[in-house]
């Protein structure tokens, strides 16, 4: 049955918007059950991947919370533009973001079969490592001097 991608997007947007530990349990609802999933750490192939994922990041970080800032639909396919808000559990206090977007293929069920993510690895997340970032910070004033 052919669905409204509109609401399918609308639907999915509240859905990340509220992801608790929880409610990962319902990824089902909004991803088909083969969806090809790929962002700069990791490609999974299956619902059952992705769902690990997300309850692997409840397990990292305390508070995670994702802000979908802009969405844009064209037939069957979208992109979310988001920010993602969390504390980590082992170093820096401040709340930190990921700032990122992802493209997004819907079924005719307006389940997503296609998602790939874009965000960028090395200012989001290891420039923010206190060894790694400070070896980055390094090698970008011997690089771009």
């Amino acid at each position: 049955m052919d669905i409204d991608h509109a609401a399918a997007l609308t639907r999915l947007t509240r859905y990340f918007e509220t992801l608790t530990r929880l409610s990962v349990g319902n990824l089902g609802e909004f991803y088909t059950p083969n969806v090809y999933l790929k962002t700069p750490l990791h490609e999974v192939r299956s619902a059952a991947e992705v769902a690990t994922l997300l309850t692997h990041l409840f397990e990292r970080v305390d508070v995670p919370r994702f802000e979908i800032t802009a969405t844009l639909l064209q037939h069957n396919q979208a992109m979310l533009v988001w920010n993602l808000h969390f504390h980590t559990k082992r170093w820096l206090d401040d709340e930190q973001i990921i700032h990122g977007a992802s493209h997004l293929r819907l079924a005719v069920d307006g389940r997503v079969t296609y998602q790939r993510d874009y965000w960028d690895a090395t200012e989001d997340v290891y420039a923010k490592l206190p060894l790694v970032g400070r070896l980055l910070r390094w090698m970008q004033q011997r690089l771009f001097r």
